[in-house]
């Protein structure tokens, strides 16, 4: 009885401090993000499905793969995640896509610019390595006062960073300063409940 008493209590303690590490990491993440010496990149909010059907057009929403009400949810979440953390406002680009679009306004951080490198290419696989040099030439170029949130899909952020992130997870990645700079991932927050 005793043997399984100090078990439970070993077991709690670890949980503890498996908990107050990440509770440290995050800070950091959060912190870097409002030094500016971070982005984050967010995969949008849950909306059901892969791909998006064969005659999607980018002008018309109808025609895409769209968040459902979970995806509404998460998004709003995530912004309230953002202002808990002392951000209630960012700099905040977009791909063009409606479903990362809503996501990225539902945040709640600001004016919503649309960015076409934040754009998919998972129809168009041959588009992964300019795309995502043009995106990365945009990070290195990009000049900002206010944290930088990019709200893009999964294909992007998994070729960027070799992450492959559920919806609505937040990557944190360190700003790169020049092209020849590996882009380091600093850590992930997931968002579904």
């Amino acid at each position: 009885m005793k043997l399984h008493s100090f078990r439970l209590v070993v077991i709690g303690l670890l949980a503890l401090l498996c908990s107050t590490a990440q509770a440290q990491t995050n800070e950091s993440l959060w912190r870097g993000l409002q030094s500016g010496e971070s982005i984050v990149l967010i995969r949008h909010a849950l909306a059901p499905g892969i791909g998006d059907p064969p005659q999607m057009q980018l002008a018309r929403c109808e025609t895409q793969r769209n968040l459902n009400e979970v995806g509404r949810a998460q998004a709003r979440r995530i912004g309230t995640v953002f202002k808990t953390q002392g951000l209630s406002q960012a700099e905040v680009y977009s791909s063009e896509w409606c479903r990362c679009l809503e996501t990225a306004q539902l945040l709640g951080l600001g004016t919503v610019q649309r960015l076409s490198e934040l754009n998919s290419f998972f129809a168009q696989p041959n588009r992964a390595k300019p795309q995502t040099l043009a995106l990365k030439t945009w990070l290195v170029a990009a000049r900002h006062e206010r944290p930088l949130v990019l709200v893009t899909h999964q294909v992007n952020i998994t070729e960027l960073t070799k992450v492959f992130p559920e919806s609505g997870e937040l990557v944190f990645i360190k700003k790169p300063s020049t092209l020849n700079d590996e882009i380091i991932v600093q850590g992930s927050i997931q968002t579904l409940d």
